[in-house]
Order: structure tokens, then C-alpha cells, then sequence
């Protein structure tokens, strides 16, 4: 079930001047996407994979990858060297050969060509109107922007990871998006699909909201659409989220 916001909570919304969105799975359908891609791939090659898998285990590989950056084990490394040393891995284990280093290099770069949620365009163009609405993502600049490019992903300004030299749930990502917004913490909202995202972002003063994604591990692993955890908000899409903002509807 979604919550609606109450009216205590939308007069403790009131300052609130910047919305930063954490991007894979909250506004893009990263599983889906590489699904899709690697399918149409395969067949003009007339390969067969298991796609799914291959976008769960390069994906299960994201989290470990970062807190390597995060414990010092590695230096600095953007997401998209991060990526392409797990892809380098995958090859091998899903027995993937002879491809050349612009075909790896292509696939590598899947993750800037990510196809958004249908409702988070039309979402984001809505509380665009009324707020500040900007990327927080351990993507690397370049990513989100292409992404941002290749998805019409409205955003005011690709905030990432890479600006600060420090990964998400790390508090210098979101007190740094902040300051460069020009706001306190607590005139910033963090969206996110992801309870452990929003916690950290709580914990550094910003207000939350949870937009609930049950799909994007596929619908054999639906995540809850509602979830407990203390946070401002919790809409069932971008949509639901400029409703509860009260952020104007589009004229058509």
C-alpha cells in the first residue's frame, strides 16, 4: 500500500527547494534495459545467454565494486572503470570470446544508454516546475549525461559521485550535492528506491522520499512497493511523487 503524505509532513516539506534523484533502478530500468540490448545483440550474432543472469551478476558486482574504492583497497576509479573491470570478468565466465576492444568497449558502455521508467520523464518534467531537480549517482558525469541525453531525462544538473571522490552511502556525496545546490541539507530531498540510500541521506539532514520500483530485479523478484524506515515521503512513482509535491500537471 502507498502512503499518502499528511499534512504534518507536507508543512515539514515546505522548505524544501532541490528533489536529487539516485538514478539506476529509481529512474531507469537498468535490468531491463541490458535484457533488451544484449537480446537484440545475440541474435544478429546468433548467440544464446542468459541475459537476465548476466544483468544480475554484472549488477551484483556494483556494490562490492565501490566499497572497494571506499575501503582505500582501490584508488579512485569511476563507475566506469568499475564496470568494465567486471565486464572483463563476465566475458570470460559467460564464455563470451573474440570480441574486439570497440565491442567491449560498447558493451561496457550499456549503462549510458538505459531506458527510464515510463512515468519518470513525464514525473520529473512536472516537479521541474517547482523544484530543483538533479541527479545524486555513483554514475560518472559522462554517464549520466549521455544517459541523461539518450533517455530525455529533463534534470537540472548531473550531480555524481565522481564530484566529490567518494561513493554513495558516503555523507560527502550528499552534503556535497547540497552545498553545491546552494541549500541546506534539510531543503534537500533525496529520492530513492533503495531504503539504505535514503537512511544515509537522512542521517546527513536531507529529507526522503521512497518511489517504490517492485520491478526492478524482474517480476520472478518483486520488491515491496511500500516500505517502513521513517521517510517523508512514499509514492508508487515520479507521478505519485509530483501529486504529494503538488507539483502542477502538464497541460495536453
Amino acid at each position: 500500500m502507498i502512503i499518502s503524505l499528511p499534512m504534518s509532513a507536507s508543512l515539514n516539506l515546505a522548505g524544501v527547494k532541490a528533489l536529487t534523484f539516485d538514478v539506476f533502478g529509481t529512474a531507469v530500468d537498468w535490468r531491463g534495459s541490458i535484457i533488451r540490448e544484449g537480446e537484440q545483440w545475440a541474435l544478429a550474432r546468433g548467440l544464446h545467454l542468459d541475459w537476465a543472469r548476466f544483468a544480475d551478476r554484472w549488477r551484483a558486482a556494483y556494490r562490492p565494486s565501490m566499497d572497494a574504492v571506499r575501503r582505500g583497497e582501490l584508488p579512485w576509479t569511476k563507475l566506469d572503470d568499475l564496470h568494465r573491470r567486471v565486464l572483463d570478468d563476465l566475458l570470460v565466465e559467460f564464455d563470451l570470446t573474440g570480441l574486439t576492444e570497440e565491442e567491449k568497449d560498447h558493451w561496457n558502455r550499456v549503462w549510458h544508454r538505459l531506458i527510464p521508467w515510463p512515468d519518470a520523464v513525464a514525473g520529473l518534467t512536472r516537479l521541474k516546475q517547482k523544484f530543483i531537480v538533479a541527479t545524486l549517482s555513483n554514475g560518472n558525469v559522462s554517464l549520466l549525461l549521455d544517459m541523461a541525453r539518450h533517455a530525455g531525462l529533463p534534470w537540472d544538473t548531473v550531480l555524481s559521485a565522481e564530484l566529490f571522490r567518494h561513493y554513495k552511502p558516503d555523507r560527502e556525496t550528499y552534503l556535497g550535492a547540497a552545498d553545491l545546490l546552494g541549500c541546506q541539507p534539510g531543503q534537500v530531498m533525496m529520492v530513492a528506491a533503495h531504503p539504505e540510500d535514503l537512511h544515509a541521506a537522512r542521517a546527513c539532514g536531507l529529507k526522503t522520499a521512497f518511489v517504490a520500483r517492485p520491478l526492478e530485479f524482474g517480476p520472478t523478484h518483486p520488491r515491496p512497493s511500500a516500505v517502513s524506515g521513517n521517510f517523508d515521503i512514499v509514492a508508487a512513482d515520479f507521478l505519485d511523487l509530483a501529486d504529494q509535491l503538488s507539483a502542477s500537471k502538464l497541460e495536453t
